[in-house]
């Protein structure tokens, strides 16, 4: 991505703004062409066949579309749970099918209200959304904070072996460092139309 500024020195509000402005400059065809994509490369992944739970956020905007990823596990007979933000500043996550009704949250976020809850730390799988990543899977998100309070847990567990975190962007959405903070919970994978990171 070209910034005036370096990417070491830039603040991570300063990446946000940069990417999210990169994000929504994204022609429409060729966003859904980077998605199915990204979607292809999910779906034909290790950690995606052996996942039976996968929690996946329902896209917004210029969000890499999920909609390809939810609609094949279900043809799979996989799990899918959608997050549901809680005052909390954390994320709930409850079962998505074709029975669901999604309601529009304040934040403008797609959510199921209804459909079975699970915990994150029974989930096998978590695809996130993000506006920038590195090449060490720091993320940056939307600067809520929701997905590092939700996943936590992670932190004091590190040999757990799941849920394991993977991000979708697009591949302009790659900085050089993102200045990370001691909180922040780093991604294990990062699938783009052209790499798997």
């Amino acid at each position: 991505m070209a910034d005036s500024k370096r990417p070491d020195d830039r603040s991570q509000s300063d990446i946000r703004t940069a990417c999210k402005n990169f994000r929504a400059q994204i022609p429409f065809e060729e966003q859904q062409l980077a998605s199915q994509k990204i979607a292809d490369k999910v779906i034909s992944s290790d950690l995606f066949l052996r996942a039976i739970d996968i929690a996946v956020y329902i896209p917004m905007e210029s969000e890499v579309d999920t909609w390809p990823i939810i609609k094949r596990a279900w043809q799979m007979k996989k799990r899918i749970f959608a997050p549901i933000t809680r005052k909390t500043f954390t994320l709930s996550f409850r079962r998505l099918d074709n029975e669901n009704e999604l309601l529009t949250s304040k934040m403008g976020l797609r959510e199921p209200i209804n459909g079975q809850p699970i915990q994150p730390d029974a989930l096998d799988l978590v695809l996130t959304p993000l506006v920038a990543f590195d090449a060490q899977k720091n993320r940056i998100g939307m600067g809520g904070g929701y997905y590092d309070r939700t996943f936590a847990f992670l932190k004091q567990k590190p040999d757990a072996v799941k849920p394991v975190l993977a991000g979708l962007a697009f591949e302009g959405q790659r900085v050089e460092k993102i200045p990370s903070n001691p909180w922040d919970i780093r991604l294990l994978h990062v699938f783009t139309e052209s790499t798997e990171a």
